[in-house]
């Protein structure tokens, strides 16, 4: 048996392996890697499109069932064995290591288009200090004579996004030119994820004090000003208002679970890698509650913000579509000035339609509703690049509001970069791709360089398309998949009752009723049927895409276009390629295990738990 480690607070330093400087560190990183973009652009999208405080319900539910369940077994699994994702898995048994090939394989795909969505944030970040915002208003056309006509068509919001930063192709099979600003902004975004990751931990330990707490500095200054702009009340009735209909769609129910899923960052390796430099005497149940209550908590917190301000942008719409009806009407009755004002309009126009119906009925007013406005719902980079930017040039001091909620994201997408850049660093130098005596400063700047030059074919015109394809694909299906041959691995193959023990060996206390019934059954049944829905509402219809098309019919409108088959086909392969991991590593063992025995053992005798893989490392018997 191995020693009790309880007389060491710190796990000794035998193994050569870092440590965190203290335990707030490490919960700051984990928080980190968990709140990033999309809790300040997915979740208020899917509160609002799905009943505002009705989905809190279905979410809530995921997150008892799945989202905590599976944040504990990530984090007592690193502690535990004190191994990367690779490292970790093939410990249980090397019949599992493809589970953490899996994981590393999708920080890699995730980690090479989440840095240039930071690079488009850098961009308007550095944009954002030009008086008036770029954004604010329509170029002239090349003879000078008037406003750029795709500008002029669509808004000046739009026209910066699509043409000046993106440069956009009309379809994704038109690859376009390199943007060369895109470039700068992309090498300066890894050159500062290579400089916070240099040494691993030891500086994104230090890094992250500033990327994990500035945002929430930010998200108060936001909430304090959203909150006394017009409007920003009717947004947060509107987003909390519950609808208790919705809940009888199943899309509500898997929205709220994938949400769940993606934003705790569970399946990357990223949590396992952070908790495996921690001492394995550390109360990890504890810890995965702290993170996943913090995680959501910053979404609601960040609901409030941005809500405010849609409100405010709704609201501000609203009254302009007003104003340019009173105005219609005035000098179409030639009535007084300020004889019609906002807050007797209703009654003026009922006077009007019941006199002259004629009259009005040839002025084509347009309809003024602020439910409308208020429905136009947006995510992603549509929520922070357009929508959020077109309220900022309506907020007094535009300028400083730009700086600070660029600031803001960028330090979301940095911690978030943290997570996934662990998660690739960590197994790669467990398994010594390079000589032990070569410095850590030399494998991160090999990752970083190499993944610089991979992303370079997102700042191609037609970039943004294919982010959203590795998105969709490479950053969805295979992380449910990976999560449920991680609960399966440890519940059924290195068996519940050990693991039980090791993690009462490392809190001192036995598991509850609650973790032994969601890690046997709740949670896996709720992967798998996540899973599956996913699954059935991609295959309902054949993948597409949105493009920019200035020559489309109904331009500003997106046009809606099917992928080619040579795209369907890369789509397939990045959802398959970290998914056959699993299988296949399984399958390289169980040959290789038959031809040294008949009786291949799923789980290798000499490693019975990972008290036994720590035992090298306990203090000196007395």
């Amino acid at each position: 048996m191995p020693q009790d480690l309880s007389a060491t607070p710190e796990t000794p330093k035998e193994d050569g392996r870092p440590k965190w400087d203290n335990k707030f560190q490490y919960i700051l990183s984990c928080i980190g890697f968990a709140v990033g973009l999309g809790n300040v652009w997915r979740f208020p999208y899917l509160c609002q499109i799905h009943g505002g405080g009705a989905f809190l319900i279905p979410y809530f539910i995921a997150l008892l069932f799945e989202g905590i369940p599976l944040l504990h077994l990530e984090l007592a699994l690193g502690q535990c064995l004190r191994k990367g994702s690779i490292g970790a898995w093939n410990t249980i048994s090397p019949y599992l290591g493809g589970v953490g090939v899996g994981s590393w394989m999708v920080s890699v795909l995730v980690s090479l288009y989440y840095n240039t969505v930071l690079t488009w944030v850098m961009w308007y970040f550095i944009n954002s200090f030009q008086e008036p915002l770029p954004w604010s208003v329509c170029p002239l056309n090349e003879n000078r004579t008037g406003f750029n006509e795709e500008c002029y068509e669509s808004t000046a919001v739009n026209y910066f996004w699509y043409r000046k930063t993106l440069n956009i192709t009309p379809d994704i099979a038109e690859s376009g030119t390199f943007q060369w600003w895109l470039i700068l902004c992309l090498a300066a975004c890894w050159a500062i994820v290579y400089l916070c990751t240099i040494r691993g931990i030891e500086t994104t330990g230090k890094a992250i004090y500033v990327t994990a707490i500035f945002p929430y500095l930010v998200l108060t200054i936001f909430l304090i000003q959203g909150l006394t702009l017009p409007g920003a009340t009717e947004g947060l009735i509107y987003l909390f208002t519950p609808n208790l209909n919705t809940l009888k769609n199943p899309r509500v129910w898997l929205d709220a679970a994938t949400q769940i899923f993606f934003s705790l960052s569970l399946a990357f390796g990223g949590l396992i890698a952070f908790a495996s430099y921690n001492p394995t005497k550390n109360d990890c149940e504890k810890d995965a509650v702290t993170v996943a209550i913090v995680n959501s908590m910053t979404s609601l917190y960040a609901s409030i913000p941005v809500f405010s301000v849609l409100g405010f942008k709704a609201t501000t719409a609203y009254w302009d579509c007003l104003d340019r009806n009173i105005i219609n009407i005035i000098n179409e009755f030639d009535l007084p000035e300020e004889s019609i004002m906002r807050q007797n309009y209703t009654s003026w126009i009922s006077f009007l339609n019941s006199s002259y119906p004629e009259k009005i009925a040839g002025l084509k007013l347009k309809s003024c509703d602020l439910q409308e406005f208020l429905d136009q719902s947006v995510s992603g980079t549509g929520l922070a690049f357009i929508v959020f930017t077109q309220a900022i040039i309506l907020m007094p001091g535009s300028q400083a509001w730009a700086i600070l909620f660029f600031i803001m994201l960028f330090s979301l997408g940095l911690s978030s970069m943290f997570g996934n850049i662990e998660g690739v660093f960590t197994p790669l130098l467990e398994l010594q791709i390079i000589p032990k005596s070569a410095p850590k400063e030399l494998l991160s700047g090999i990752i970083c360089l190499i993944s610089f030059l991979i992303a370079l074919c997102f700042t191609l015109g037609s970039g943004s398309y294919w982010i959203d394809i590795f998105d969709r694909y490479a950053g969805s299906v295979p992380l449910l998949v990976i999560a449920f041959f991680e609960v399966i691995g440890v519940v059924y193959i290195y068996k519940i009752k050990r693991f039980s023990e090791d993690v009462e060996w490392m809190t001192g206390r036995k598991l509850n009723l609650y973790w032994q019934i969601t890690w046997r059954f709740i949670s896996p049944l709720l992967l798998l049927i996540v899973f599956m829905a996913f699954v059935t509402l991609q295959m309902q219809k054949p993948p597409s895409y949105t493009a920019w098309n200035p020559k489309y019919e109904s331009f500003p409108m997106k046009e809606e276009k099917v992928y080619p088959p040579w795209v369907q086909a890369i789509c397939v392969l990045l959802a398959a390629l970290p998914c056959v991991c699993v299988p296949l590593v399984a399958l390289f063992h169980l040959v290789k295990q038959k031809r040294r025995s008949k009786e291949p053992s799923l789980v290798p005798p000499e490693v019975s738990s990972c008290q036994g893989a720590n035992s090298n490392f306990s203090h000196p018997k007395e």
